[in-house]
């Protein structure tokens, strides 16, 4: 009788623990598929916040990577590049993207793959610590379209650190990036079909990085320039600026620092002084296409599709066409056309972009139609 009641109680127990092991892996699961469905899917509005996400679904080994904000993600199409030169490209961007940001989207980049040529675009040199501005620049929203998107790893973290605003660190701090539900928690008014159908999978949002506009919407008046207190740039933006340097460096990787042909926000001349003498003292290629304008061929009237603040399609094209010829001729780039395997990825990539270029296109033929 006592082993039969010592196995009954043994039995009792391994019956117990399989419960609460069951319970708490069955509760682990409830949070994380209400957490999935409350995270915002960024499908139908606001796509920029799906764009970081979909880098790593594609085969790594470009000889181009862009990493910078709307001024790149908007402005350049890799599509284009391939086209004409045989270059294959990435664009790592997204929404307001800070200095601090690309820093670690380019270290993290690198853990992937070591491309011949990184893309910076200056304009981020003007945002210097994550609440240096106050301005909607700075928004907790807007730091979440970038590092909800990226896989976890040390750049991940640290750029999470270095990203937090003040009110986010007195809030939840890096525990809402890690849980976010704690962030979205409240998303229960919001919830749409669209979280449910995009609960487990996403549909790519952009061609390679690029989000693609096709409206037109031409500059009307010249931008106001307002006059600044001080134009200089931040000392740690540039701690960023020099370790994208460094980086690069230590894996053979040019570094080419651009500014978009963007007529707003306003780039100053004081600006474009310490820009080009940075570039000059180590050795970078930096191009200001603002100057180029007539070169590029971009018609304020037809190219942008917000009054110049950025580029549509067509813009982006005849940028990256000329852009194209200086990673060729200036950095060597080389073109791979002739590469059978790639040539038949890049022929998949440029039929999907034709094809969302011919559908935007008629919806805004519906849109001028209607109104």
């Amino acid at each position: 009788m006592q082993v039969n009641s010592f196995i009954t109680s043994s039995d009792m127990k391994k019956k117990l623990w399989a419960i609460i092991i069951i319970t708490v892996l069955a509760a682990v699961l409830v949070i994380l598929l209400i957490q999935a469905l409350l995270m915002p899917k960024y499908m139908s509005d606001i796509q920029e916040g799906a764009m970081i996400a979909e880098y790593y679904d594609d085969p790594a080994g470009h000889d181009v990577v862009f990493i910078s904000d709307c001024e790149v993600y908007e402005n350049f199409s890799p599509v284009t590049l391939w086209e004409e030169y045989g270059i294959s490209s990435y664009i790592r961007g997204s929404a307001q993207q800070l200095i601090w940001q690309s820093y670690y989207l380019m270290e993290e980049t690198f853990k992937y793959e070591s491309p011949e040529v990184m893309v910076f675009n200056v304009l981020e040199m003007k945002y210097d610590t994550p609440s240096s501005t106050g301005d909607s620049s700075q928004r907790e929203a807007y730091n979440r379209m970038t590092l909800d998107g990226m896989r976890w790893s040390d750049s991940k973290v640290n750029s999470i650190y270095a990203s937090m605003t003040s009110e986010e660190k007195e809030k939840d701090g890096i525990w809402s990036y890690i849980f976010p539900i704690l962030r979205y928690h409240d998303r229960w008014s919001e919830i749409s079909s669209e979280d449910f159908n995009y609960l487990f999978s996403r549909d790519k949002v952009t061609d390679n990085g690029y989000l693609m506009q096709v409206k037109v919407n031409p500059v009307q008046d010249e931008y106001f320039v307002k006059p600044l207190v001080d134009y200089s740039f931040g000392d740690n933006a540039y701690y960023y600026l020099d370790k994208m340097v460094e980086l690069c460096k230590s894996h053979g990787t040019q570094l080419v620092l651009v500014k978009a042909p963007s007529l707003s926000p306003i780039w100053y001349d004081e600006w474009e002084e310490q820009i080009e003498e940075y570039a000059q003292a180590h050795d970078l290629l930096y191009i200001n296409f603002l100057e180029l304008i007539d070169e590029v061929g971009i018609d304020w009237n037809s190219d942008t599709y917000d009054q110049g603040l950025h580029l549509n399609v067509y813009g982006a094209e005849k940028l990256s066409r000329y852009f194209g010829q200086i990673l060729s001729d200036e950095c060597g780039v080389e073109d791979h056309r002739e590469d059978e395997e790639l040539s038949a990825l890049w022929q998949e990539k440029c039929d999907t972009y034709y094809e969302r270029k011919e559908r935007l296109e008629q919806e805004y033929r519906l849109e001028l139609a209607e109104q």
